[in-house]
């Protein structure tokens, strides 16, 4: 992967198109977060129910940090300590961003900031954020490589990046949305952040 690769990455998410892309974890697809034909293509490829929400995933954290700067202190300081890493954060939403990836509550976000280093580390040069969610027919097993990856899927996409063999889990995926308030957390899913280790970092509920 180059830095022109993902340039022309980035301009056919930018185009409407749909990019297959590795992340920390496993190989995922990529949309304009605002694009509503866009986000349906990756639904209908993925046969992923609508009201199913995903994240949006940015490539730096200030800029995540930017878009979400109404979020409480106490919230935001919970992300720093999160992020970068292999972890979706659901936080609130009160202005309504991306409803496209909220499913049926626009009160709640889920955020990815990936940690970009060794050979995904040309993905920092991204400057808009993406939809994304895993590159697998819905329910269908995450792709740690490339060749993993449902040829239908494959098929369907409009730009592919190639960061070799993946860890293989997928984020943990950690509710925040009571953080502030009580300084409790939820794990919504386990996966490449284990429960202690989000404790170590969180505290314990």
């Amino acid at each position: 992967m180059t830095p022109d690769d993902v340039e022309r990455f980035e301009a056919a998410i930018a185009a409407g198109g749909i990019g297959l892309f590795p992340a920390d974890t496993v190989y995922g697809l990529a949309v304009d977060p605002e694009s509503e034909s866009a986000v349906g293509r990756l639904y209908e490829l993925k046969d992923r129910p609508p009201q199913r929400p995903a994240a949006v995933m940015f490539l730096q954290l200030e800029a995540a940090l930017a878009a979400l700067a109404d979020l409480p202190e106490r919230t935001t300081d919970a992300l720093r300590r999160l992020l970068p890493g292999s972890v979706t954060a659901i936080v609130p939403n009160p202005r309504h961003l991306f409803p496209l990836a909220c499913g049926p509550d626009p009160d709640r976000l889920g955020v990815r900031v990936p940690d970009l280093s060794g050979a995904i580390a040309p993905l920092a040069a991204m400057r808009r954020p993406v939809m994304q969610s895993s590159a697998n027919p819905s329910g269908g097993p995450d792709a740690r490589r490339l060749a993993d990856v449902d040829p239908e899927i494959r098929a369907g996409v409009d730009a592919v990046l190639d960061g070799g063999e993946l860890p293989g889990l997928p984020s943990t995926v950690v509710d925040l949305t009571d953080y502030d308030d009580r300084g409790e957390y939820r794990v919504v899913r386990e996966g490449a952040i284990s429960t202690s280790d989000l404790a170590a970092i969180l505290g314990t509920t």
